[in-house]
């Protein structure tokens, strides 16, 4: 198996077993098993554990910026529309059955603390989702306010949809999302 196709497998296994199980209760030999990359390749693509769980995050960041930008492009045609768009995308994550919740906010729970760069990324990623309400908002002529209440609506959201294991908490942060637009969009 070459580096790039044994990269990807692990990438692609610990995120799997991260999400069933949470960073701290996955060892790299359990990865190694599961992926079925020889340990020696594992450690010479990640150092440690903790490479590989912010090349994790790093993935999946991408990934998420991604579709949320794509779904609100595909679902709505104006700032107003894509602000709400993102909680409809939460909507359908939070119903997969596969979800566990925010891999960000779930990872930084467990090494925020310890780990600076996992804390970093979490952060990045978060910062992100407050930028893209923020394009949003800034269109609409809202105060920069709306941005981090909105952002606010669906890390909550997050939280609590891991923790409840629905969806109906995307419908509501969107219903509060709708009276905030409201309020502040002429």
């Amino acid at each position: 198996m070459d580096a790039e196709t044994a990269e990807l497998k692990l990438l692609e296994t610990a995120e799997t077993l991260f999400d069933e199980r949470g960073v701290q209760g996955v060892g790299m030999d359990a990865i190694r098993g599961a992926s079925g990359v020889s340990l020696k390749r594992l450690y010479q693509l990640f150092p440690s554990k903790d490479h590989l769980v912010w090349a994790v995050l790093k993935r999946r960041d991408g990934a998420v910026r991604e579709a949320i930008a794509a779904h609100g492009a595909t679902h709505a045609t104006t700032p107003y529309g894509r602000s709400l768009a993102v909680f409809d995308y939460l909507g359908d994550w939070f119903a997969d059955p596969g979800f566990r919740g925010c891999a960000f906010i779930n990872t930084f729970g467990e090494m925020g603390g310890i780990s600076p760069d996992i804390a970093e990324i979490a952060r990045g990623h978060k910062q992100a989702l407050r930028d893209y309400f923020a394009e949003q908002t800034t269109a609409l002529n809202a105060p920069p306010a709306l941005a981090d209440q909105l952002a606010l609506l669906a890390n909550g959201a997050m939280a609590v949809a891991g923790i409840t294991g629905t969806s109906e908490p995307a419908a509501q942060a969107k219903d509060a999302a709708r009276v905030l637009l409201d309020a502040y969009v002429d």
